[in-house]
Order: structure tokens, then C-alpha cells, then sequence
């Protein structure tokens, strides 16, 4: 898959903000004042979990089928996910009357299954990890002729998450440092193209959990490579790197440093979410609010951490609770 070079990804979410505007919600930017006075700082919290579907996914889902010409989009479209971009995709497909089938691998929580079936798509479970389950997806695709939507591998996708920094941008022009989950890097690569775009000044900064983090040790190690990977909160951002992924040489480029969070941190801010916020998070949220709180180079007072979702399942809400 040939790259895509920073300012045209930045000219393409600025598109993708204009394409997507009526499908999706535009998201509130709220203080933490609990945080704030925690970091010495002005920390806002960027609320994609009250988006349609639960989260970001759906900005990009949302862009790629609009994007496709009609007889490809009545087609159907294929999909590999370990949940909410599956769900974006499924509720994307339904309401442009698109037929969508969601590969989704084994360690995919029930709850997340269902939820995709009962939008309208197809889910076919394949595979223990999420790049193996791409490629089966991206298998099928090819040989039955329809659409593959990458959760993260995909131009059109990735530059609709990135409209997530657009909003954040008119919200507050002031934001000197942004904290962003890394699964695929899809997210923090559109956001970071367009808000370097706007204020070269900003930092962008990639949380991941520990347990699993696979496209910032990619990123260390100079290659896409396998990267063991191992259970976290953080399920949604979980899994290694697709070979020859668009968002590598991104996240190389514009990603200012890459931060890595343990379990008990990342379960410590799903909780102080709850409590002090009055927010349900998932972990990949809340990787972004450990984030924060460990990086000893943070500079500047205007902190924005992205809340990527809140598709928790009552089975990890009771742990996390117990």
C-alpha cells in the first residue's frame, strides 16, 4: 500500500471534517478539573466516547463509504475489527443502506459482538489476534470483489479520525500538548497531520499500554515487526501491526514521543474517570489519561487528552469495580 505524505493527509481530514459533518456528533471538549490540579496544569478531556457508536471509529468509517463510487458501495463492504470500528462500520454501512460483513478475532468481548450483529452487519469471528484477522478479512475481499475498510490501514479512514483534531482545534486554538491512544496509529496519525498543519508549536503525544504495545515498539525498533502482546484493559488498541501499514511511517514522522503505561495506571484512570468525572471509559481511554500523568516532558499549561471510547463490558465494569 503506497504512503501518504503529512500535508496531504492534513488537507484530506480538513475535507473529511466538511464530508462527515452530518453524519457524526461534534464532540464536547471539557475541563478535568481533578487533573488539572494533579498535573499543575489546564487538562481538557476530548469526549469521543459520547460519539454515535461509542467512539472515534465512526469519523472514519463515515469518510471511506462516502468516498466509494455507488456500484462499489452497493457491493457491500468487508471489515476486520476488535470492536468499535467493526460497530462504526456496521453503523456507517446501515445508514448509507451499504450490506456489511465484520470479521472480528476471538478475544473480541461478547458484548462488542452483539452490538456489531445488532447494527446490521455480518460477524464472522476469525483468528486470536487482530493482524490475522485482518488478512483473512482482507483475503475474502479481494476474492469476492468488495470494499476492505482497515480499521487503520486506509487513507480515507485514517483522515476521518483525524477530524477529531479539527473540532479539538476550533475548541481550543491554545492547546500546546495532545495525548492520543496507539492501537493502529490511525487516530493519532490524522490528528497529528492536521494539527501540525495548523500550529507547528503542538505535541502529540502516543499512549500505549505496556502489555501491548505494538506500533510504538515498531516505531522504536525502525520496522514493522512482531511484537509479543499480552492482555490489557486497553482491548481496543491490542495486537501487532499489519505489514506495510500506512500509519508506520506516519506515526514515525509526526508523533513527538511514546509513552507506556502499566495496567494498574491505566485501571487507576478508568476509575478516577468515574469517580471525578462521572464518565464510563474503556481502556484505551484511559491509556491516554495515564499517559498524561507519567510524561515527565510534558511542556506547556494547555493539555488535551483524547477520550477515545466508552464501550466498557459489564464483565471488565464489575472487575474494574471489584
Amino acid at each position: 500500500m503506497s504512503g501518504v505524505e503529512p500535508a496531504s493527509l492534513a488537507t484530506a481530514v480538513r475535507a473529511a471534517a466538511e464530508r462527515i459533518r452530518a453524519h457524526v456528533l461534534a464532540t464536547p471538549l471539557v475541563g478535568a478539573s481533578w487533573l488539572s490540579r494533579e498535573l499543575g496544569a489546564d487538562v481538557r478531556l476530548k469526549l469521543e466516547n459520547v460519539q454515535t457508536t461509542g467512539s472515534f471509529k465512526l469519523r472514519g468509517a463515515v469518510n471511506a463509504l462516502l468516498q466509494l463510487p455507488p456500484e462499489r458501495r452497493a457491493r457491500g463492504v468487508v471489515a476486520a475489527s476488535s470492536g468499535n470500528h467493526g460497530l462504526a462500520v456496521a453503523t456507517a454501512a446501515k445508514s448509507l443502506q451499504v450490506p456489511a460483513t465484520v470479521f472480528v478475532p476471538t478475544t473480541t468481548p461478547a458484548e462488542k459482538q452483539a452490538a456489531i450483529a445488532a447494527a446490521g452487519a455480518s460477524v464472522q469471528v476469525h483468528g486470536d489476534d487482530c493482524v490475522v484477522t485482518e488478512q483473512h478479512a482482507r483475503e475474502l475481499a479481494q476474492a469476492s470483489n468488495r470494499p476492505y475498510l482497515s480499521p487503520y490501514n486506509d487513507a480515507a479512514v485514517v483522515a476521518g479520525q483525524g477530524t477529531v483534531a479539527v473540532e479539538l482545534l476550533q475548541q481550543w486554538p491554545e492547546v500546546d500538548t495532545i495525548y492520543v491512544a496507539l492501537g493502529g496509529g490511525g487516530l493519532i496519525a490524522g490528528m497529528a497531520a492536521y494539527a501540525k498543519a495548523c500550529r507547528s508549536g503542538i505535541a502529540v503525544v502516543a499512549c500505549s499500554p505496556s502489555a501491548s504495545p505494538a506500533m510504538a515498539e515498531c516505531v522504536r525498533q525502525g520496522a514493522i515487526q512482531d511484537v509479543p502482546c499480552g492482555p490489557t484493559w486497553s482491548d481496543s488498541t491490542a495486537g501487532g501491526v499489519e505489514p506495510g501499514a500506512i500509519t508506520f511511517p506516519l506515526c514515525r514522522t509526526l508523533v513527538d514521543r511514546f509513552v507506556d503505561v502499566d495496567e494498574d495506571a491505566i485501571a487507576r484512570g478508568m476509575r478516577d474517570c468515574l469517580a471525578h468525572q462521572h464518565l464510563l471509559v474503556e481502556g484505551a481511554a484511559a491509556v491516554a489519561i495515564a499517559a498524561a500523568r507519567q510524561d515527565r516532558e510534558r511542556r506547556g499549561r494547555n493539555v488535551a487528552v483524547v477520550v477515545c471510547g466508552g464501550n466498557l463490558p459489564m464483565a471488565l465494569l464489575r472487575r474494574l469495580l471489584a
